[in-house]
């Protein structure tokens, strides 16, 4: 059968597609369709270029056997991706074409550099489509014109000219289906031509008169920018209440000339497209000098027209600018309405924009000029006009030959649309068979060649707007898609035997069974869509069917072995189980059925299948025999509760069976809990009872937070315990004035549930205090004083506003109690002083609390002394011991016991020509009685004095006491260092240093050794420049030497480096000599006697 026919072949293979996308009720959409979908679902804009949008239309295919089609939108969102074969399926079916790309409206630059011009169009369809175009309706001719090339759609315009390109172009594309027209697009050519040459005569008014200075702008295309230039460029007039410059006329408005005004006027015009500018001639603006203008009332020179016409979504800008003295204030106004609240006033309000305008923005509007010497005013209409937008669009249709085709498209639009209708880019009229009102296209009777493209056109004097369909007149010989069935029944049941050819027109159907016809009976009827219907089966229906089908194109035929078994049974045990939480159980689910018969088991719970991949850890299935399954449930869970289904399914019979599960599980959550009642110390609260699992609740634990508890607490109830009958309870003990959220938890035998939602914050009443302070304690301060101190009582306990402290205190032996009110309820101290108090006083001391409520106890009674004051004598035998140059060591005893008793020392020191003020301080770590001075400079006298100190303040300084140090330590470091090694012994020597006059004499050296890679030293003293050093363990040693005296140790030697070799002992008479410089003179050392030193 012929190309025709292929959407039909592709409708029974494609049926991943058709499971997913449908136009109509159950019916298979075409490839093109798709397309369709897909492109018309990708823009739904109200604009004039924005394509239409797809959605469903009405047709039939009755003679198929397909559902009845219906109006329902298809997205193409709906559709899977094709699989390969799809794509091979989708290649070699027939369809009309369907745009991918529609021309756009394009602006060439005449002064650009580029020399062609591109308008794209591109449609898809099978076979390939081919292109036309027209401008302004009428066919371009590429073959015989050289300027016109077409690359697939696209059609490439070189060298254009306005003359001849100018206008509205639309793409043909059509193939052997048929072909569509689409929208069209606008070619404008933007350019900017000079103003004259011709010099601009001078313009002289009167001060205080109003100027109008014309631009006259040059040809221009498309629109252009206005603005001004003062006496030279770049200095450009700003705009103000004064001076105003219309985008309308281009022309610059001087409501009131001032002498600042006098100049040079020049135009500037900007290409909106290109951004070309040029400059008019100068205007020159000179004022008169006959007098100045008086004051007069305003004249509108510059106003938006009559009747203003916009498009839906643009922003609308009407402009209203008056001259006059003195300069008149622009208001405006909606006449039928306010003024949209999205409107904006700009330059000084000369001119009104409303930003995405809507059709509620239409109405009158009125500009007023108004001055002290009257008013003028201009109204006109603002009217907004939308572009069609689709409503209901058609869509593809396949109809039998005689069917009739019924389309309708419906859009929106003001002024509303009208329709027009296209048959093959043709324009389609009313004639025998065709009837279009309005939107609506009527065919009786379609025949073949009415299949082909339509198009609904929608438009307005503003826009039109295209939707696409295919007609495919259908004309086949019935055919079924499986020619061989096997059905099996149960006994007892009904059974249908399907009959849905393939048949264009619909087929005349007849059942035969074993080759004889079927006559309808009481059980066995032929229903209207042709299907076999068996009431009661029995064994008497086996046997073989065979459906024929008939139309005048041909036959076929279906053969159907209908098979009838005994009906199954299924045994779900057991079939009610109670369970506690934790627990698990096993179902089982037996099947009896016919042998022949292979059964499927599915579970379920609550009517929904059960996830074993998701619940694999509480479910388990078992498929114990063929005919029975088993449902394991481990670790069973509240939501395990419920109804458990297993249906058994064999290719004759479905039997479902159930089972009921009952959890037992602690308690839910009890519900709202409400604060029924407050005191200081209680608080009634009443709930009501949640779920109880299948558990008797025996109890209620409430608890309560506040701010200053660890999280949840449990709290005293009355009565005690809250038995699971109970709904109301009362929490006592609680604390005064304190915020409180409570919430109550259930218990059963099981265990203890979740607990409620918590209560709304609420706060107990106030109390006297009930906690006095802690840790009462006092002493230290200065002389005089008596300083008492305790630990703050929280404010979880201080029971009300207004807390604060009454400390209360007396002599020993006294009689009466002094209070004094501390009001902070953060106060930890309180000192009272009083001249009389000698030091170390014992008083008796207790501190109570108090707030608005009243006073509540006071503390423990405790003895706290007064301040015994700073010391007041001073150290005495202080004494001065020289270490060094840099170094003394102070000693002193303490002053005699008393009150002022020093908590430390402080030790002053300075040079003999310093003043004490200037001098160094240093303080011992505690009562020590001793105190190192470093740091010091050598041979110098220092002056010292000590004083003792505490936390009051400081005593009296010691006698001076005067120590000069020793002279500094050898500036010259020990030099020409040589050494002999004979083995692990290193013969070390260098040459004497000599001290300088202002120096210590030199009393002997220190020579200090470490192994490479170790910080532990090795010390040893000589008194004379030479040692002998014994190294018995292997590798590099350094060196270093320094000279002695009694002001400490000299200047360090140049160190040096010692290889001693692990293990290796020089032969007898095998030297080594090194001389620290490369040019000494070895000599012979005298080896001293060597003195060791601890390691250091």
């Amino acid at each position: 059968m012929g190309s025709p026919w292929k959407p039909l072949l592709f409708l029974s293979i494609f049926s991943g597609l058709s499971g997913r996308a449908t136009a109509a009720g159950g019916r298979t959409v075409p490839y093109a369709a798709v397309l369709r979908m897909k492109q018309d679902s990708s823009s739904s804009s109200s604009s004039s270029r924005s394509r239409s949008q797809y959605t469903g239309g009405v047709g039939s295919l009755a003679t198929l056997n397909w559902p009845p089609p219906s109006r329902q939108h298809l997205s193409a969102r709906s559709l899977h991706s094709p699989t390969p074969q799809e794509h091979r399926t989708m290649e070699s079916m027939e369809f009309g074409p369907v745009f991918l790309q529609e021309p756009d409206d394009a602006i060439f630059a005449v002064d650009s550099d580029e020399t062609k011009v591109t308008m794209n169009c591109e449609a898809r369809g099978n076979p390939p489509p081919t292109y036309r175009w027209m401008i302004n309706g009428t066919e371009v001719d590429v073959s015989s014109d050289f300027r016109y090339s077409l690359v697939d759609g696209t059609l490439i315009i070189s060298s254009p000219s306005e003359e001849r390109d100018q206008g509205r172009y639309q793409c043909q594309a059509g193939n052997s289906v048929g072909s569509i027209i689409s929208r069209d697009a606008l070619l404008q050519f933007a350019y900017l031509g000079n103003f004259s040459g011709r010099t601009r005569g001078g313009v002289s008014v009167r001060e205080g008169q109003g100027v109008v200075l014309m631009c006259t702008p040059p040809p221009h295309s498309p629109e252009i920018i206005y603005s001004w230039v003062f006496n030279e460029f770049p200095s450009f007039v700003a705009e103000d209440s004064r001076r105003f410059i219309s985008q309308e006329t281009g022309n610059l408005y001087i409501s009131k000339v001032q002498p600042s005004d006098v100049g040079s006027y020049i135009c500037l015009v900007k290409n909106t497209a290109t951004n070309a500018r040029v400059l008019s001639p100068p205007t020159p603006l000179t004022l008169r000098t006959d007098g100045v203008m008086g004051e007069y009332e305003p004249k509108i020179e510059v106003h938006f027209p009559p009747v203003v016409t916009a498009a839906k979504g643009v922003t609308v800008r009407l402009e209203c600018f008056a001259l006059g003295n003195p300069v008149p204030t622009i208001t405006w106004r909606k006449m039928n309405g306010n003024i949209p609240k999205k409107a904006r006033l700009r330059k000084s309000q000369a001119v009104l924009e409303i930003p995405n305008i809507q059709l509620e923005d239409s109405g009158t509007y009125e500009c007023k000029a108004e001055n002290p010497r009257g008013g003028n005013a201009f109204r006109g209409q603002l009217q907004v006009y939308t572009y069609p937008q689709w409503i209901s669009m058609i869509n593809d249709t396949h109809l039998d030959s005689g069917d009739h085709l019924q389309w309708e498209c419906k859009a929106t639009g003001k002024p509303r649309p009208t329709y027009r209708w296209l048959r093959n880019s043709a324009p389609l009229l009313p004639q025998d068979r065709v009837e279009i009102v309005n939107g609506e296209l009527l065919i009786r009777g379609v025949r073949q060649p009415d299949s082909g493209m339509y198009q609904c056109v929608a438009e307005n004097k503003y826009g039109a707007i295209y939707s696409s369909a295919e007609l495919r007149v259908l004309a086949l010989a019935p055919s079924f898609q499986a020619r061989h069935l096997s059905v099996v029944a149960t006994m007892g049941k009904d059974v249908s035997l399907d009959c849905r050819p393939r048949a264009s027109p619909r087929a005349s159907i007849t059942w035969k069974k074993e080759g004889r016809r079927v006559q309808p009976s009481k059980r066995i009827s032929v229903l209207r869509n042709s299907t076999l219907r068996i009431v009661n089966s029995s064994r008497a229906d086996e046997g073989s069917y065979t459906c024929r089908a008939e139309n005048h194109f041909g036959t076929a035929e279906m053969a159907v072995l209908l098979s009838v078994k005994e009906p199954m049974r299924v045994e779900l045990t057991p079939a009610r189980v109670e369970v506690s939480v934790g627990e698990s159980v096993v179902l089982s689910c037996k099947a009896t059925h016919d042998p022949s018969l292979d059964v499927a088991f599915l579970w379920l719970l609550n009517h929904h299948p059960i996830n074993f991949q998701q619940e694999g850890s509480h479910f388990e299935y078992i498929r114990t025999q063929s005919s029975t399954s088993d449902l394991m449930i481990r670790s069973i869970l509240l939501k395990h509760a419920g109804k458990y289904g297993c249906q058994a399914q064999t290719s004759a019979d479905t039997v479902y069976a159930e089972a009921e599960l009952q959890v037992r599980g602690p308690p839910g959550p009890p519900g709202v809990v409400i604060v029924e009642e407050i005191t200081d110390t209680t608080a009634t609260l009443s709930w009501s009872r949640g779920v109880d699992n299948h558990s008797p609740i025996s109890t209620y634990n409430l608890q309560a937070r506040s701010p200053f508890s660890l999280g949840w607490q449990t709290v005293r109830t009355d009565p005690e315990p809250v038995t699971g009958d109970m709904e109301s309870a009362m929490a006592v003990h609680l604390n005064p004035w304190v915020e409180y959220e409570f919430r109550v938890v259930a218990t059963n035998a099981i265990g203890t549930g979740d607990p409620s939602v918590p209560s709304r914050v609420v706060r107990t009443k106030e109390a006297v205090p009930s906690v006095a302070p802690v840790n009462v304690s006092g002493g230290s301060g200065r002389r005089h004083e008596l300083v008492i101190s305790w630990e703050p009582v929280s404010e979880e306990f201080q029971n009300g506003q207004g807390f604060g402290y009454i400390v209360a205190f007396r002599a020993n032996g006294t009689r009466g109690w002094k209070e004094k009110m501390v009001t902070s309820a953060d106060s930890t101290t309180f000192k009272y002083r009083d001249e009389t108090f000698p030091p170390l006083t014992p008083f008796e001391v207790k501190v109570g609390v108090y707030n608005n409520k009243g006073d509540g106890p006071f503390s423990k009674v405790v003895t706290v002394y007064s301040a015994e004051g700073e010391p007041r004598e001073a150290p005495s035998e202080v004494k001065a011991a020289i270490l060094s140059a840099s170094e003394i060591q102070v000693t002193w005893k303490p002053p005699n016991p008393g009150p002022g008793r020093p908590r430390g020392y402080e030790v002053n020191y300075w040079k003999d020509m310093e003043q004490e003020e200037s001098g160094e301080k240093m303080k011992t770590p505690g009562n020590e009685t001793s105190l190192l001075l470093s740091g010091l400079e050598g041979n110098t006298l220092y002056h010292i004095t000590v004083k003792g100190y505490n936390n009051i303040g400081q005593g009296p300084p010691s006698s001076v006491v005067r120590a000069t140090t020793k002279k500094s330590p050898p500036s010259q470091p020990p030099s020409n260092l040589t050494w002999i090694q004979e083995g692990d012994n290193v013969s070390l020597g260098w040459e004497p240093v000599k001290s300088l006059e202002n120096e210590s004499h030199v009393m002997g050296y220190k020579v200090v050794l470490r192994q490479e890679g170790r910080s532990h030293s090795q010390v040893i003293e000589t008194r004379s420049p030479s040692a002998v050093l014994s190294l018995t363990e292997g590798g590099t040693y350094l060196i270093d030497v320094r000279a002695i005296s009694e002001g400490g140790e000299g200047t360090t030697s140049s160190e040096i480096r010692v290889l001693i070799s692990s293990g290796v002992r020089a032969k007898s008479g095998q030297l080594s000599a090194h001389s620290g410089q490369s040019d000494a003179i070895w000599t012979v050392l005298l080896l001293a006697t060597l003195v060791p030193i601890a390691p250091v």
